[in-house]
């Protein structure tokens, strides 16, 4: 059975923080939030979107568990950490988008092979700032239909 469970209904450039249960959307409350590391429910929030065990999430974040262990009892993140962890909902978010908010297809997408990205799947590609923008630049060009 499908998950029909869809994207956030938030308009606006930075929408996708909906995925991580927070409210603020606009570029400046976010650089405080981030600043101010994020609560540790925001990753658990954003795990159950991914559909992903935790030790893949902590790759793609480049977080060691003992390290999310210790954060987890802490209650936030680290501003780094924060940082990564926005980036990869951003992206994410854009792949959800593109699959018009429908889970089970963008987490399927986010981890088959794509020939776009030379066959790494974008879950792989996801841990670097350069394979996010070359995962962005391949979501666009699927967009608008572009071959890959």
């Amino acid at each position: 059975m499908a998950n029909t469970d869809p994207a956030p209904a938030i308009e606006g450039q930075h929408s996708y923080a909906a995925l991580l249960g927070l409210r603020t959307f606009d570029a400046a409350s976010l650089q405080e939030r981030i600043a101010a590391g994020l609560p540790f429910q925001a990753l658990e929030r954003f795990q159950g979107k991914l559909n992903l065990p935790m030790t893949e999430l902590a790759g793609l974040l480049h977080i060691r568990m003992r390290t999310l262990s210790r954060r987890k009892e802490e209650g936030r993140l680290r501003p780094e950490e924060s940082d990564r962890l926005l980036r990869a909902t951003r992206l994410f978010g854009r792949v959800l988008d593109l699959f018009e908010g429908d889970l089970d297809k963008a987490r399927e997408w986010f981890g088959s092979p794509q020939a776009g990205l030379g066959g790494a799947t974008p879950l792989s590609f996801a841990r670097t700032d350069l394979g996010s923008r070359e995962i962005e630049n391949l979501v666009g060009r699927l967009e608008y239909g572009i071959p890959t």
